[in-house]
């Protein structure tokens, strides 16, 4: 789970962490390089060094079905999921975007399935000029995209981050 601007690890991690024990979920939230990651300001590198660093641990750390990883974050975290996610599709078989701002370019594969929310007052990333963007275009480009408006602003309610947990499906 990647944080939003000028957030931390901690922030990635309290987007989900209320919800691991029940749903046994192993959840890394790495802190960008940065205020933001390096591929929202255009070049993947570090960042996804260090992402992968903290997927390798894991992987030797706990038995992780290869089914089930999913990458996700909130804000410019979201973003840069979707971007890896999508660039990574044969890894990352799903991808949780909480308010994201556009999807870093890179080269696609696979086929990851796509929960995308966003508020209908985001101030921050106003929702016509982001997700109500993203999500047709996601569409047309034949990705599942399950996408939830929801009213308020630039945040993660909890009826949200229940839904995407149970969209996970993977009880």
């Amino acid at each position: 789970m990647l944080h939003g601007a000028g957030g931390d690890a901690a922030g990635g991690l309290g987007l989900l962490s209320g919800y691991a024990e029940e749903h046994r979920l192993v959840l890394a939230a790495p802190s960008s390089r940065t205020s933001t990651w390096d591929g929202v300001r255009g070049v993947f590198g570090t960042d996804v060094k260090a992402i992968n660093r903290a997927l390798e641990q894991i992987f030797q750390l706990v038995f992780v079905d290869p089914n089930r990883i999913a990458i996700g974050g909130f804000s410019d975290g979201a973003s840069y999921a979707l971007g890896l996610g999508l660039a990574n599709g044969g890894l990352f078989a799903k991808i949780i975007a909480f308010s994201p701002g556009f999807i870093p370019p890179a080269p696609r594969t696979g086929r990851p399935h796509i929960f995308v929310s966003h508020g209908d007052r985001d101030n921050v990333l106003p929702i016509d000029r982001t997700s109500r963007r993203l999500v047709p275009l996601l569409n047309r480009e034949g990705y599942n995209v399950t996408y939830r408006e929801f009213r308020g602003g630039h945040a993660v309610p909890p009826e949200i981050t229940q839904e995407a947990i149970e969209w996970l499906g993977w009880e």
